[in-house]
C-alpha cells in the first residue's frame, strides 16, 4: 500500500495579531452621539495561559499549628488562583482601544496597577459586565448565549 505524504504547510500560519472592532458600551459616546467602538486584540492561548499562571500561587499546605501537611509520605501543596484579577489582566491585554495601559489614562484615574483599570474605566457593574462579556466572547472564553436561551433554561 502506498503511503500518501501529508503536507504540514496548512498548519504553518503567519502569526499576525487579530484585532476586531465591536460596538462599545452605550454610556461612552463621541461628540456626534455615536457609541464609541472597542478594538479587541484576540489573545493566543499561550498568552492566556501565561496570564492565568501569573495569578496562580502554590504553597505548602499547613495545619492549624503551622506544620506542613504530609499525605502518603509527600508534602501537600495548596494552589490559590485569583481568577478575578487574571480576568481583568486579560481585559487590559486584549483591549487595544481604549488602551487601558496608556499612561495618561492611568494618571487620570490615579491608578498604578493595570489590573485595576477595568474597574476604574468601566465603573458601573453593568458597564463592567458588558465589556467583560464582549471581550471574553471575542477571546473564545465565553459562549454566545442569547436572552432567549437564558429564559428557556430558567423555565426548565
Amino acid at each position: 500500500m502506498a503511503e500518501i505524504k501529508k503536507s504540514l504547510k496548512y498548519f504553518m500560519r503567519a502569526q499576525q495579531p487579530e484585532v476586531i472592532t465591536v460596538p462599545g458600551v452605550d454610556t461612552f459616546r463621541d461628540e456626534e452621539g455615536n457609541i464609541v467602538p472597542l478594538q479587541i486584540r484576540v489573545l493566543t492561548q499561550e498568552e492566556i495561559n501565561k496570564i492565568n499562571n501569573n495569578y496562580r500561587h502554590r504553597s505548602i499546605a499547613t495545619d492549624k499549628k503551622g506544620n506542613p501537611l504530609i499525605a502518603n509520605g509527600e508534602v501537600v501543596w495548596k494552589t490559590e488562583f485569583d481568577g478575578a484579577r487574571a480576568s481583568r489582566h486579560m481585559m487590559v491585554e486584549a483591549l487595544q482601544y481604549p488602551d487601558l495601559k496608556d499612561k495618561e489614562l492611568m494618571d487620570y484615574y490615579k491608578c498604578v496597577d493595570v489590573t485595576e483599570m477595568p474597574l476604574k474605566v468601566f465603573s458601573t457593574p453593568s458597564e463592567y459586565s458588558q465589556v467583560s462579556q464582549i471581550i471574553m466572547k471575542a477571546l473564545g472564553l465565553a459562549s454566545e448565549v442569547s436572552d432567549e436561551d437564558d429564559l428557556e433554561a430558567a423555565k426548565n
